[in-house]
C-alpha cells in the first residue's frame, strides 16, 4: 500500500508514518510545518520507503503514482496554535479536506478524517457518543477549530454519498505522548513543561473540569483499524478514563518528582467543563479500547519532554 499522511509532520502524524511503515506501506508525508516539526520525522531520514513534501494542503495538490489512502491529519490541534492562526485553522478544515477528498476520488483512495471531540463543544450530554450533535458557541474564538472540523466532517461526508469517496471519520479525544510541542498550550504540555521546569502548574477554573488521556500508540492503533474497515460514520477515539484536572496534575507532579504548587486562573471562554468518550462503537466495530495505562504512558512522554528541554 501507498499512503498518504497530512500533517504527517505533526505530533500524531509522524507517529502514524512510523506506524504506516512498519505495516509494510510507502508513506508520503505531506506538510506546510505552520505547527508540525522535522525533528518528529527526523529518524526516518534514508528510509527509502519514506518521502516528505512541503507543502499547503489547503493549496491544490497533486501526488504523482497510486495512491490507497490518505489520513488527513493537517490541522492546528492546540488552543495556542489555533487561536494563533484561526484562518489558515479554517483553510486546512475546509479547502484542505475539499482538496484531499478530490485527491481520493482521483486516485480511488480510501480516507480518514482527523476529527476531533472539539465537535462536541461543551456538552449536555456525557459521556459524548457519536449521536449526539453537540453544543458549540459558532462564533466563540474557538469556532475556528470547533466549525472547521465540523465542516470537514460534512464535506466528507458529502464526498462519500455523491461520489461514492470510501471515507472514515476519527474523533480524537485528548491524546498525548512522545514529539508532543512543549508549547502548544494543551493541559499535558502546560503541566509537564512547568513541572520539569520547577514553575507552579497553571489551573484555570477551580480544576474540576474533566478530560480523558489516551497514548498515543493506542490511538494510532484504532486509526489503522479504523482505515481497514468500510465504517463511514463517525468514531470516537481517546480513553473513557476521566480525571480532574487538578488530578490530572496531581498525576504529573508524581511522574515528574517536582516540587511544583498550582497557580490559579481564570477558565478560558467556552472551555468544556467535561470531556469522556464513549467509546462502545469504537469497541464493537474496531475491536479496539486503549491498553495503555496513564502512569505507563507517562514514562516514556516525561522522558521525551526532560531530554528535550535539557537541550
Amino acid at each position: 500500500m501507498r499512503i498518504v499522511i497530512t500533517g504527517g509532520a505533526g505530533f500524531i502524524g509522524s507517529h502514524l508514518c512510523d506506524r504506516a511503515l512498519a505495516e509494510g506501506c510507502d508513506v508520503v508525508a505531506v506538510d506546510n510545518l505552520i505547527t508540525g516539526r522535522m525533528e518528529n520525522l527526523r529518524h526516518l531520514e534514508g528510509d527509502r520507503r519514506f518521502s516528505f513534501v512541503l507543502h499547503d494542503i489547503s493549496k491544490p495538490v497533486a501526488v504523482d503514482g497510486p495512491v490507497d489512502g490518505i489520513l488527513h491529519f493537517a490541522s492546528p490541534a492546540s488552543p495556542e496554535d489555533y487561536l494563533r492562526h484561526p484562518i489558515q485553522t479554517l483553510k486546512v478544515g475546509s479547502l484542505g479536506t475539499h482538496n484531499v477528498l478530490g485527491l481520493a476520488r482521483a486516485k480511488g483512495a480510501a480516507v480518514v478524517l482527523a476529527s476531533t471531540s472539539e465537535v462536541y463543544g461543551d456538552p449536555l450530554v456525557h459521556p459524548q457518543p457519536e449521536s449526539y450533535w453537540g453544543n458549540v458557541n459558532s462564533v466563540g474564538p474557538r469556532s475556528c477549530y470547533d466549525e472547521a472540523k465540523r465542516f470537514s466532517e460534512a464535506i466528507t461526508m458529502a464526498y462519500h454519498r455523491e461520489h461514492g469517496v470510501r471515507t472514515r471519520i476519527v474523533r480524537i479525544f485528548n491524546t498525548y505522548g512522545p514529539r508532543m510541542a512543549l508549547e502548544d498550550g494543551r493541559v499535558l504540555p502546560n503541566f509537564l513543561c512547568q513541572a520539569l521546569r520547577g514553575r507552579p502548574l497553571t489551573i484555570y477554573g477551580d480544576g474540576s473540569q474533566t478530560r480523558s488521556f489516551c497514548y498515543v500508540s493506542d490511538l494510532v492503533d484504532g486509526i489503522w483499524r479504523l482505515l481497514g474497515t468500510d465504517e463511514s460514520m463517525p468514531v470516537n477515539l481517546g480513553n473513557p478514563e476521566e480525571m480532574t484536572i487538578r488530578a490530572f496534575g496531581e498525576r504529573i507532579l508524581a511522574a515528574t518528582g517536582s516540587p511544583s504548587a498550582f497557580e490559579a486562573r481564570p477558565l478560558p471562554q467556552d472551555d468544556p467543563k467535561v470531556r469522556r468518550p464513549d467509546i462502545t462503537r469504537a469497541r464493537r466495530i474496531l475491536g479496539w479500547e486503549p491498553k495503555v495505562s496513564l502512569d505507563e504512558g507517562l514514562q516514556p512522554t516525561v522522558a521525551d519532554f526532560r531530554s528535550r528541554l535539557n537541550q
